[in-house]
């Protein structure tokens, strides 16, 4: 493993300012009392820095695995940085003034900086994505190794991609027809306005649908799937099967497959206005049907071990005597 040392240096101090920047958050959410559409008003910039400081970490350690267009990696790097501060910035310019940072076109100066955040979300994920290529065509020796930070990021991508989908006229906003002087356009929620009861920590919605599970549950895959590595060793000590590198390979691949369905599902039970904690009989089969597949593939990846094969004969070995 390489040393941090080696580690995106600006990624690795932005993801330590951002933690400076969540303990900021958190004292806003005990001494600043304000409530901004349901929820505290320092609890989107104490999500997002804390999201930021595993998204950064962790792309900072995956550019160490680059063996063809370090530069362009690096570069790709400085701008995820960019994009992430600007982020940060225009979210708490938006709370210091109480106002909603998303979805907000109230007036020209909320519209300007919604459009600006969207401007470098986008910027961001193509940088994203330019760091995905170069892993894809990067050689990594371990072949385990190689699919879950190829998997985690490109599941990471897509679950980034679904927050374009938040950022568009909900339907009951096009069904207002009054777009042009709307004070919001774009919404979390799906069915139900944002706003209503939602889960706790999260926000997530309780009576509908909800974009931001599985824009979460496909980012983290970022970090998740890696720890997945970190995991298996540890655990081979104690049992013998994960002691075999090919064992290992099929167990990563069945979690990429297992989490790329698990991201369709949550993504699939949103876009029917489903709550996330509220799934009906299809969202239950349908997990069931997962769970199972995954249970199945991960058995029979076990089951695929190579037995110890025994040792050579040597010439001091005798025959027994018949």
């Amino acid at each position: 493993m390489s040393s941090w040392r080696s580690w995106h240096r600006p990624l690795v101090i932005f993801s330590a300012a951002m933690a400076v920047m969540a303990l900021v958050s958190a004292v806003g959410l005990v001494v600043d009392d304000r409530v901004l559409v349901g929820a505290p008003i320092w609890a989107k910039p104490f999500k997002f820095a804390v999201s930021f400081v595993a998204y950064c970490m962790t792309l900072a350690w995956m550019l160490t695995r680059l063996t063809r267009g370090q530069r362009t990696g690096r570069w790709a790097g400085h701008v995820v940085v960019l994009t992430s501060l600007t982020e940060m910035v225009l979210i708490t310019v938006q709370v210091v003034r109480g106002r909603r940072s998303h979805f907000n076109t109230a007036t020209p100066f909320d519209t300007a900086l919604w459009s600006a955040m969207g401007q470098t979300v986008a910027v961001l994920w193509a940088a994203t994505l330019v760091i995905a290529v170069l892993l894809l065509r990067s050689r990594i020796a371990d072949r385990a190794t190689a699919l879950a930070v190829r998997g985690g990021l490109l599941i990471a991508l897509a679950g980034a991609g679904l927050g374009f989908l938040m950022g568009g006229p909900s339907e009951g906003q096009r069904a207002a027809r009054n777009l042009d002087t709307a004070d919001v356009i774009g919404a979390h929620s799906v069915g139900v306005p944002d706003g209503g009861p939602a889960m706790p920590l999260t926000g997530w919605s309780t009576t509908g649908g909800d974009l931001r599970a599985p824009h979460f549950v496909g980012m983290h895959a970022l970090q998740l799937l890696p720890l997945l590595l970190i995991a298996l060793p540890l655990l081979a000590p104690r049992f013998a099967p994960l002691r075999d590198a090919g064992v290992r390979l099929r167990l990563v691949r069945v979690a990429v497959g297992g989490y790329a369905a698990l991201l369709a599902l949550i993504t699939w039970q949103a876009l029917r206005g489903q709550p996330l904690v509220h799934p009906d009989g299809l969202t239950l089969a349908a997990a069931g049907a997962v769970l199972a597949a995954v249970v199945c593939a991960t058995w029979s990846a076990l089951r695929t071990a190579v037995p110890d094969r025994p040792s050579p004969r040597t010439a001091d070995d005798k025959e027994p005597a018949v």
